[in-house]
């Protein structure tokens, strides 16, 4: 017997008007929306973003944006002027405001009974860890695709090894963006096996995986993408099962932890990686959790 298809018409989706006001780059703001509205079926937001508000100048220009475009105002100001002119204009335009950030500020200076900084864009400020992120993005820009000597990947926090397609790359460069030095080797068949990288002593070494049919699309799509021509064994059915089992079988023989990035985001391979980077190091210096 056949499913029973749903009654009435498909739930169209609605759209709606978010203004994100920030005195900074605007990053944290965005992130934090994007996550919000990731929690509602069928909602679409129309973002409208102001980076770098700070002048009233400025907020006045907002305000006209966001009556012109009415909608919900989420903003991460520091500023307490600025701020009073936005929710006194946004009281005026019977707009709803929200300081994105204000239930957590509140709740950590309460905890820590600590005063707030007035400086805007406080993490954004060149110090060490601003430097470290710049150098792990020099590193995994140098160190892609099977560049560089052993002795230059003993620098790696992290190596990632896997067949061609598997998001080595842009897994590479999130992480670097979190001053994680990752570099990544490709399993070239007949060129690249990576037992090279059980010589390594410092960095942790990961193999990501992926379904031999997914796999198949992506490279499909990128030659297409391309409008290339590819060896047929780069996207025939049984030449990339056999090139991921073996893929498989190498990590497996190496003892190496593996992810399968199949149906994994970047984001989320990313994480993945951070949560076995974090447990390396601490056995490496003999704690456990």
């Amino acid at each position: 017997m056949s499913p029973a298809r749903p009654s009435g018409p498909a739930r169209l989706a609605t759209y709606f008007h978010v203004h994100l006001v920030s005195d900074s780059t605007g990053e944290t703001l965005n992130a934090m929306a994007k996550a919000v509205t990731a929690r509602f079926d069928g909602v679409i937001p129309i973002e409208h973003i102001y980076s770098l508000v700070r002048s009233e100048k400025q907020m006045e220009r907002v305000l006209q944006e966001v009556e012109s475009a009415p909608g919900v105002v989420l903003h991460t100001l520091v500023d307490r002027d600025l701020r009073e002119q936005l929710e006194e204009g946004c009281r005026r335009l019977d707009m709803p405001q929200i300081g994105a950030l204000d239930p957590l500020v509140g709740a950590m200076s309460r905890y820590l009974g600590a005063a707030l900084s007035t400086r805007v864009g406080a993490q954004h400020a060149l110090d060490h860890d601003y430097f470290n992120r710049i150098a792990a993005l020099d590193f995994a820009m140098a160190y892609d695709d099977g560049q560089g000597s052993l002795d230059q990947l003993e620098g790696a926090d992290v190596v990632l090894c896997g067949v061609s397609r598997t998001s080595k790359t842009p897994t590479c460069i999130y992480l670097a963006h979190r001053g994680i030095r990752a570099a990544n080797v490709p399993l070239v068949p007949g060129q690249e096996d990576g037992e090279r990288l059980t010589k390594l002593k410092n960095p942790l070494v990961i193999g990501l995986t992926v379904s031999p049919d997914r796999l198949v699309q992506i490279r499909r799509n990128r030659i297409d993408n391309l409008n290339a021509s590819q060896s047929s064994n780069y996207t025939d059915q049984d030449a990339v099962r056999e090139e991921t089992i073996k893929a498989r079988r190498a990590f497996e023989r190496r003892g190496w932890p593996t992810i399968d990035v199949t149906r994994r985001s970047v984001e989320e391979t990313a994480a993945a990686i951070t949560n076995l980077l974090s447990e390396h190091r601490n056995h490496k210096i003999g704690t456990t959790w």
